[in-house]
């Protein structure tokens, strides 16, 4: 079975950009394809016909893969109600509204939950791409992980590192990342992404000469800073307003994946990420 895990520097990299457009590239292709996200923390929310609850961003990325909901894409939603505290949703239900330290001791009790989820829903599809939340550098949360390294570790997965280079420094959150992780964990990470980028790309080409030699992984392809008119993950993403599933018609959601899919063909080296996912 084909898989591949994106990681992003930063919260709002890309993570779930790419993981929308590998899944719409590999449905193309006429592979089963699902994503999963053991874990979202967002305000943006789905409700299901059987009234679970699921995460927007896995609501497009199934769209993206042409399935249907299940709320295996997305087990654990963390729906913040203020700035120490979540609404706990597991497999859809909510658990229990839990401060911050609450909810940390109570996740040492879902690593093998969401193993089992994990591998009941590989039974189903020939490929899963898996997306982590945040950064596997916050290296404070990766005791009892199970969104990140530890997600890789559960999947047995390659991973890719995805930068927003319009923030500045995403060099230096590229070679960090990999420098601060445990040897092990960095030597899952088999290739960068660069996102956001604006202008002349040749004017990367020293720098990307010098990461590659720094850390031994090469960089994948560079993305163009553009605007999808595509739901988004939480309330405000680049100060843009919030554009829910109500604000498409499915003609035109379709036609913004394909356009997103085509664009992640034309700048990535779809070969060696192919690869990676092991088709």
């Amino acid at each position: 079975m084909g898989k591949l895990m994106i990681y992003g520097t930063t919260s709002s990299a890309g993570k779930s950009l790419l993981t929308t457009g590998l899944c719409r590239i590999l449905s193309n292709k006429g592979y089963k394809v699902a994503p999963f996200k053991s874990q979202n923390m967002s305000r943006n929310f789905y409700t299901m016909a059987d009234g679970k609850l699921i995460a927007a961003a896995q609501v497009l990325q199934a769209q993206a893969a042409r399935i249907d909901l299940d709320p295996r894409l997305n087990p654990i939603v963390l729906v913040p109600k203020e700035n120490n505290g979540s609404e706990v949703y597991v497999m859809g239900e909510k658990v229990a509204y839990m401060k911050a330290k609450e909810y940390f001791a109570y996740k040492k009790n879902l690593g093998p939950k969401i193993q089992e989820v994990y591998q009941d829903l590989k039974k189903d599809y020939e490929v899963i791409i898996i997306e982590g939340a945040g950064s596997p550098a916050e290296i404070n949360l990766l005791e009892n992980d199970f969104v990140n390294t530890g997600m890789a570790d559960i999947a047995d997965s390659n991973c890719i590192l995805v930068t927003d280079i319009n923030r500045g420094g995403a060099f230096a959150h590229l070679y960090g990342t990999v420098k601060i992780l445990d040897p092990k964990d960095a030597a899952r990470i088999k290739g960068f992404v660069i996102n956001k980028f604006r202008g002349d790309k040749s004017l990367l080409d020293s720098a990307i000469k010098q990461i590659e030699d720094l850390t031994g992984i090469p960089v994948l392809g560079v993305l163009d800073y553009k605007d999808y008119s595509l739901p988004d993950e939480d309330s405000l993403v680049d100060g843009r307003d919030e554009l829910s599933f109500a604000s498409f018609d499915s003609e035109q959601l379709d036609q913004e994946l394909n356009r997103l899919a085509q664009d992640l063909e034309d700048n990535l080296d779809m070969d060696k990420l192919m690869e990676l996912i092991g088709l």
